[in-house]
């Protein structure tokens, strides 16, 4: 089994990438949707793309943003991978031409795996917690019993995860990804260096525990 990836969202300082890094992250979120507390220019994204570390992944978020819009900052940013938080289609997603990962929303009841079925596209799906109006990030948890285990490996969690609960979400859903922004934080958008080895050590204390245990 792999170790589950890491991923520390909503990065708005160099600082806090550099941080994340150090702690053993493999990706840090750029935030590219105005509304958000965590957005950030294109300026500041180059900045901390510039100066992380090799073979740390930069993922810029978008939501509802035009192709055209998506493929500038991409590009003078320097990112790795989307990731796509609106209404956009697979359609749309793929036709992007470069990897992406799509959130969706997951809702009481839904079956998970059927709302992954039209994404083979992606390179992974995220699944967040659903809130009336908020695109993502909204610090809320989902049951995380339903997520499929047969699609585990695609699967990017988020959704109201903290150093404190991470454990069990790991070790309940094992999936190739975890996705933490506000659960890490001192302050919205600003991170915390405790916080974020917190969340790193009980992700990989999870891994080394097998389930059932």
């Amino acid at each position: 089994m792999f170790p589950t990836r890491i991923k520390i969202c909503g990065i708005t300082r160099l600082e806090d990438a550099l941080t994340a890094a150090q702690a053993g992250a493999d990706a840090i979120g750029l935030v590219f949707y105005p509304p958000s507390p965590r957005a950030v220019s294109v300026a500041v994204a180059q900045e901390i793309v510039a100066n992380l570390p090799p073979f740390v992944t930069a993922v810029g978020l978008f939501v509802n943003e035009t192709a055209a819009e998506i493929d500038r900052i991409y590009k003078q940013v320097g990112l790795d991978l989307l990731q796509l938080h609106g209404d956009e289609t697979p359609q749309f997603c793929a036709g992007l031409g470069v990897p992406f990962l799509k959130a969706l929303r997951v809702k009481p009841g839904d079956d998970v795996a059927k709302l992954m079925n039209p994404w083979s596209d992606a390179r992974s799906v995220l699944l967040d917690a659903f809130k009336q109006g908020v695109p993502g990030g909204t610090g809320e948890v989902f049951d995380w019993s339903q997520v499929p285990s047969s699609q585990a490996a695609r699967i990017v969690l988020a959704g109201g995860l903290t150093p404190e609960n991470v454990f069990g979400a790991v070790h309940a859903s094992r999936p190739a990804a975890v996705d933490v922004s506000s659960g890490v934080e001192a302050v919205p958008g600003l991170k915390s260096p405790e916080k974020i080895a917190a969340f790193v050590s009980a992700v990989r204390s999870a891994d080394q525990t097998p389930k059932g245990e």
